[in-house]
């Protein structure tokens, strides 16, 4: 089967077929069959007799082609045999040739086919009208030009258009090709960049969860050894803390392996939330604090972002700032809601900090439409306010 006879284009062809066989008929067999009107009574029904013929073979294959008596081939074989006849009692019929050369296209799996058949319902045609007309001149120089004319210029025609069909199907296989490629390749793209983010999501979790309570118990361990001989009050304290702090961490490693859900991080009251947090935070450094903390309702990934960047600007004024006030003031107004975090200690240059901390506060902000601002400078202590929109309670 050629490529232009797939069976995708099955229906294309049908319908091409059916168009053929009606210009066939009204082009074809009507002006053939009243030409012969003319002819005498042999002529005239024998030459209607073959038309009918070969009208009922072609609505046979149009309607049955997988006939397994009447084939394809078959029938153009009859038809060829029909022009010979029909060339024969009308001394030529070389419109009902040109008219018919469609069939032996349409009809074949291959270009070859469609020039040898129709090559030999020519020659049939040729023979029966030069036998019909006793080898006269005037067939050589009418019906047998035109035919023969009409053969040529239709195989050419043929060629072109399978040739054209070829390179056409070439082409949109080609492009078909290049197209799965390409959806592969994005497919791919796709997965690493999703892999690339989740890789990120979780070094930024680890980051603001685990890590941080990892510092927090070196630091109070550091404290509780130092406080063993002379303070064992403060020790136990400190002790306490650790193993608060460990346990904490542990649910926060069993939510990120996925074996708690993610809601329960920072379920129920916010404000209460960071004020314990705050309440720890001045427990293990000592350090004096200030906040004011109205309970507000807020969705779950806008109650996690805030957390998040709280506990991560304490671990800084922990580690980095030499402060020894601590103020945190969360507040709401419409559409919006801010957590704002200052120390006095000895501050930074903004522009030069490059740590993960901030990068990832940000990053978690930015992805729920909101921004982190970061004011400082040496001597002036630091001032962190996180701001987020509070006008979607249902985040992706």
């Amino acid at each position: 089967m050629t490529q232009w006879q797939q069976p995708g284009d099955r229906p294309t062809l049908d319908r091409i077929r059916r168009w053929n066989m009606a210009c066939w008929i009204l082009l074809g067999l009507l002006p053939t069959a009243v030409a012969v009107l003319d002819e005498s009574s042999a002529r005239k029904y024998g030459t209607l007799g073959l038309l009918v013929l070969v009208a009922l073979c072609h609505i046979v294959v149009l309607t049955r082609p997988d006939n397994p008596v009447l084939g394809r081939r078959a029938y153009l074989a009859v038809l060829a045999l029909v022009l010979g006849a029909t060339s024969y009692f009308l001394d030529g019929v070389a419109a009902l040739y040109m008219m018919s050369l469609p069939q032996f296209w349409l009809y074949t799996r291959a270009p070859r086919d469609a020039v040898t058949l129709s090559g030999a319902a020519a020659v049939l045609a040729v023979f029966g009208g030069a036998v019909g007309q006793n080898w006269s001149p005037q067939f050589r120089t009418g019906n047998l030009v035109v035919t023969v004319v009409a053969y040529v210029a239709g195989a050419g025609l043929g060629l072109w258009v399978h040739r054209f069909i070829d390179q056409s199907n070439e082409r949109q296989e080609q492009l078909a090709a290049e197209l799965v490629s390409t959806q592969e390749e994005l497919a791919a793209a796709y997965q690493r960049q999703g892999a690339a983010e989740e890789r990120e999501r979780l070094a930024r979790e680890i980051h603001d969860t685990l890590a941080q309570g990892f510092a927090s118990i070196v630091v109070l361990a550091e404290a509780a050894r130092a406080a063993a001989d002379g303070d064992p009050e403060r020790c136990a304290q400190q002790l306490i803390s650790i193993e608060q702090t460990a346990r904490e961490n542990l649910a926060e490693a069993r939510v990120l392996v996925g074996s708690v859900p993610k809601g329960a991080v920072a379920a129920g009251s916010l404000a209460a939330t960071l004020r314990r947090t705050l309440d720890r935070f001045t427990q293990d450094t000592g350090l004096t604090a200030t906040a004011e903390l109205p309970d507000i309702d807020l969705d779950q990934h806008t109650r996690v972002a805030l957390l998040r960047c709280m506990q991560e600007s304490l671990a800084n004024i922990r580690k980095h700032s030499g402060a020894s006030t601590v103020g945190v003031l969360f507040s709401a107004s419409p559409g919006v809601v801010e957590l704002e975090i200052t120390d006095d200690g000895h501050g930074f240059v903004v522009e030069d900090a490059r740590g993960f901390g901030l990068d990832g506060m940000r990053r978690r902000l930015a992805e729920l439409d909101g921004e982190l601002t970061v004011t400082s400078s040496p001597g002036e202590g630091t001032r962190v306010l996180a701001t987020l929109p509070t006008h979607s309670q249902d985040r992706p």
